[in-house]
This record gives structure tokens, sequence and C-alpha cells, in this order.
């Protein structure tokens, strides 16, 4: 039962109390300071290898700031809320390391347990390298890949739809986020790779692989090499081979990623405005998500491997050949996994057009054109897109 104190109060005691509630093996090689902000004061939380200060006040330049009210921040703190749900509903919002600020919760021990549908993230090793994981639920297994230049941040809705019933694990996909960024090629045949070695070190046999836009394209490509690994794809908005546009494929050839080393200048501003574009109605999301999300692209892109690893990525889309035996459309046809396809209507990144190419070579397939949805329908429309995935994985089990 809530106590009578006020929130402040509480939220000051509770905050104190963390120090003895640190997980090490979850804080472990973190050096960050991040400032809760409520419309009453600020506390700072300094965490330095597995250890944690807390002060009141603000400190200059923070790598995280996470304002809400002192009652939800309580909420969170005791367990009784999760971040990802009051950062999704609007009760939170998050400057700075997004991806930072959502793995907090998982660097202490609740004086309550959490619920099984809790996310909890952490850092699993697959193949030696790091990878930054968010996992809720419990039952078989879904993976969530996100798109070119997201995190598994973008992936959060649907994280919180199919946790009542599966265990879903969304990765930052190498050479994203917080995940390790070895100068590797970063097509399709990589990433693939990347992910069968994650399965592995999570002890996932078989699991349902759910991407959108290039990791749509991932999960194709491992139901396509290792079709016993994979239960069903779901492909939202998938970054298919182009079938047209294809005339700067000599040009795109010739330049070479590792130019993204050298530093250069992207405004936030021209950030937000690139995400918003991705949306059929931009003022569907809340106006701090794209703030959020264009500082945690900022963040990864102003480091020279984050940056390498993004062109590399970007440049390898759209140098898939489409056509000849070996082709995308030509090895598709051959997919032999249940699989669904949802595309938007209004997509400025991968036209809704596809949709009748697909059905063309996949007739089996289940394919949907979601009107008035851009280019990240578990964001957007995201009631209809996790109907759509929990009907079709339903009918494919």
């Amino acid at each position: 039962m809530r106590t009578e104190r006020k929130p402040t109060i509480e939220l000051g005691q509770l905050l104190l109390e963390l120090t003895a509630r640190v997980r090490p093996d979850r804080a472990d090689g973190i050096n960050a300071a991040v400032v809760l902000a409520t419309p009453e004061e600020r506390w700072t939380l300094r965490l330095n290898a597995g250890r944690l200060t807390v002060g009141l006040g603000g400190v200059e330049r923070p790598d995280a700031v996470i304002s809400s009210d002192a009652a939800t921040l309580v909420d969170i703190n005791t367990g009784r809320l999760t971040g990802s749900e009051a950062f999704l509903d609007g009760r939170v919002t998050v400057r700075g390391n997004l991806g930072l600020a959502l793995r907090l919760e998982s660097m202490f021990i609740p004086p309550i347990p959490r619920p099984v549908t809790a996310p909890q993230d952490r850092t699993v090793y697959a193949n030696g390298l790091p990878v930054s994981i968010v996992e809720a639920g419990r039952g078989d297994p879904v993976l969530l890949l996100h798109g070119l230049g997201a995190t598994k941040a973008s992936f959060l809705p649907t994280l919180m739809a199919l946790s009542k019933d599966h265990r879903v694990i969304a990765p930052d996909l190498l050479g994203h986020g917080d995940t390790a960024k070895p100068l590797v090629r970063y097509d399709a045949p990589t990433f693939a790779r990347f992910v069968q070695s994650l399965m592995d070190a999570l002890d996932i046999e078989r699991a349902d692989l759910i991407g959108n836009s290039m990791g749509g394209r991932i999960s194709l490509e491992v139901a396509m090499t290792t079709p016993d690994r994979v239960r069903s794809v779901t492909l939202l908005c998938p970054a298919v081979a182009f079938l047209k546009r294809r005339g700067f494929v000599p040009f795109v050839r010739a330049l070479r990623p590792e130019l993204g080393a050298l530093p250069h200048r992207l405004p936030h501003r021209i950030v937000v405005r690139s995400i918003r574009s991705m949306f059929s109605q931009p003022d569907r999301l809340p106006a701090s998500w794209y703030q959020a999300g264009a500082d945690e692209f900022l963040r990864i892109f102003r480091t020279p491997r984050g940056r390498a690893a993004l062109y590399a990525s970007m440049r390898n889309i759209y140098l898939d050949e489409p056509a000849g035996e070996r082709g995308f459309w030509a090895r598709l046809e051959r997919l032999d996994r249940p699989s669904l396809f949802v595309w938007g209507a209004r997509d400025r990144l991968v036209p809704a057009a596809f949709d009748r190419h697909v059905r063309r070579v996949l007739p089996h397939a289940e394919s949907h054109v979601l009107e008035d949805c851009g280019h990240v329908p578990q964001f957007e429309l995201p009631d209809r897109t996790h109907a759509l995935i929990r009907s079709f994985m339903s009918n494919a089990a």
C-alpha cells in the first residue's frame, strides 16, 4: 500500500536507498551521470564502475535527463511501473542518452519483484562481441530487429504488446546503439550471421522474427539461409532490393563507407525533421519522442565507428542485387517460412507498391497495406499492427 508521505519526500528516500540496490553485473563498465528532474527538484545519479552515488541538484552536461513528476518516478523505483511504460505513455521524457535512461531501472534490485513482462536491459556476448538487448516475457521466443540508424527502442511498443505470452528480445543490431561496431561489411549476410550468433548466445533454437525496414531485410536473410532457425517472419516495411532507381549503383559501389569515420556535423533539427518524415501523420506521436530519437541517433552518429557502420549499412541496402538466380527476388521466391508483410501506404522510404511484387513471388504470404501509415507502423498504428502480428503468429504456430 502506498505510504502517506509526499511523493517528493518518498522519492528522495528511495533514491538514497538505491546505492545499496545496485546490480554490479548490469552497471559494470558504465561511467555516467543521470539527472532525474521533477517540477520540485533535481537529483543526480552518478555511476562509476558498478558503484552509485546520489546527490541533490543537477550537473552540467549530464549523459541523460529523465523528467517526470515525483509520483511516477516513485512508482518506477518501487517496481509498480516500468520506465518503458512511462516513456511510451508520455509520463516520462528523456533527453540525451536514451539507451542509458531505458537501461537504468534494470541496474537496480527493486524493493518488490517486477513481473516477468517488465523489460530487462542487459549485455550479452555473441561471438565475443558485446550486444545490448532488452528482454521481456516468457514463452516462445520472438526477436525484434530494428531499422537503419535506429536502436532497440524503436520496438518498445511491440516488446510490450507481445511480452504477455512470449519471450521477446530486442537487440541493438551490430554497429548500432550500444552493440559492438567492428569494421565489417554490414550487408545482409553479415547481419544474418550476427542474428544467428545472438540466438546461440541466448540458447534460442528457433524464433519468430519481426523486422522493421533494414531489420525486415535481415529477418528475410536469416529465414532464407537458415530456415530451420526460423518459425515465422513478420516484415514491417522491409527494405527489399529495389527494382528501379538502380542508376547510381556504380557510383555508390565506388564510395568507401570508411569515409564516414571523418568528422562532420549534422544539426539536431535536421534529424528531427527526418524522423518526422517517416510518419504519415507525425503529430500522432508526442514531440518529446522525436527529440529523444534525434538525441539517440546523434549520440551514435557522433562516433567514428557509428558513422562508418551507418554508411556501410546504407550503402549495402542500395547495392542489394535484385535480379538473377542469386538476386534477392529469385531467392525470396524460394522462401518456405510463414511470412507476413505489412506496408505503409504513405511510406516515403519503402513504397507500398512492393506489395504486388511480394504477392507475385510469394502467393501464399500474407501481405497488408495500412492506409494513412508511414514507415514505422509499430509506432504509428500500434494497435492495428500488433493485431495483425498476433493473428498471423497464432495461425503460423
